[in-house]
């Protein structure tokens, strides 16, 4: 099976509200992540698709664990490095891939509840788009639901 290692987490602003990634053309709500580069450390993935995503520079205060994926259809192991992160400089300004903007790409701050709400609300409603088959989107949406609800359980 081929596996992807990726990084994704917890975005937390200064007025308590957390990131969440919104691709309009997709119906899809997800936490910020993506794939770790080669040499990439998770931490230093994260990071940096934190700074692309939200625009934002952030500091990691804490190691969430691992969650494994087995997509069995794409003979197809995804593991995530789960981390919860605190802005510390927000530049406003997104740096979205061509995918992404096709997608209709944009980041939202909400609270917690809706945060988990959005992600749990959207698996009914999502969209294919030329980049993604249903069944992959809906394994984001479980999986992102589940790292929420496991967040606001261990706080």
């Amino acid at each position: 099976a081929r596996v992807r290692k990726g990084a994704r987490g917890i975005i937390i602003n200064e007025e308590g509200k957390i990131a969440i990634f919104n691709k309009v053309n997709k119906n899809e709500y997800k936490l910020p992540g993506g794939g770790i580069d080669e040499g990439e450390t998770p931490k230093e993935a994260f990071k940096r698709e934190a700074l692309e995503e939200t625009g934002c520079q952030i500091q990691i205060i804490k190691e969430l664990g691992t969650i494994e994926e087995h997509k069995s259809l794409e003979n197809f192991k995804q593991i995530s490095y789960l981390f919860v992160a605190k802005v510390v400089k927000d530049s406003h300004k997104l740096n979205l891939t061509e995918k992404e903007k096709d997608e209709g790409a944009r980041l939202l701050w909400v609270d917690e509840q809706e945060a988990l709400n959005l992600v749990t609300n959207c698996f009914e409603q999502l969209k294919e788009s030329k980049y993604e088959n249903l069944y992959h989107s809906k394994f984001i949406a479980m999986r992102d639901r589940y790292i929420i609800e496991y967040y606001l359980r261990n706080k």
